[in-house]
């Protein structure tokens, strides 16, 4: 049974910075690549970054470029993601979601599974 468990959200002042985690297991991790996405209220879930099965290729929306990163542990079987500079509108549920096959992508439906998600607050 795949199970993917974010953690490291909370309440931040905005400028602040937080690690968020996703712990998986029941998968080969390695043969994964890895996405974030997250969701604000009242808006549809949208993709935040991915990196690839290695970790050598990442990916950002524009909104977050510069300011998160991405990153992957495949001994430990979790994905990262460093949010600095946190603004007001990085408030969102923050899920992240394992695809099996194929390059790492910006599109939800490809993903394969999917974590409960995390809730990130930044407070103006």
């Amino acid at each position: 049974q795949v199970q993917l468990v974010e953690s490291g959200g909370a309440l931040v002042q905005a400028g602040g910075s937080l690690r968020l985690s996703c712990a998986a297991s029941g998968l080969t991790f390695s043969s994964y690549s890895m996405g974030w996405f997250r969701r604000a209220p009242g808006k549809e879930r949208e993709f935040v970054a991915a990196i690839s099965w290695s970790g050598g290729v990442t990916y950002y929306a524009d909104s977050v470029k510069g300011r998160f990163t991405i990153s992957r542990d495949n001994a430990k079987n979790t994905v990262y993601l460093q949010m600095n500079s946190l603004k007001p509108e990085d408030t969102a549920v923050y899920y992240c979601a394992a695809r099996r096959s194929g390059p790492f992508s910006n599109r939800e439906s490809l993903y394969d599974f999917w974590g409960q998600g995390t809730q990130v607050a930044a407070s103006s």
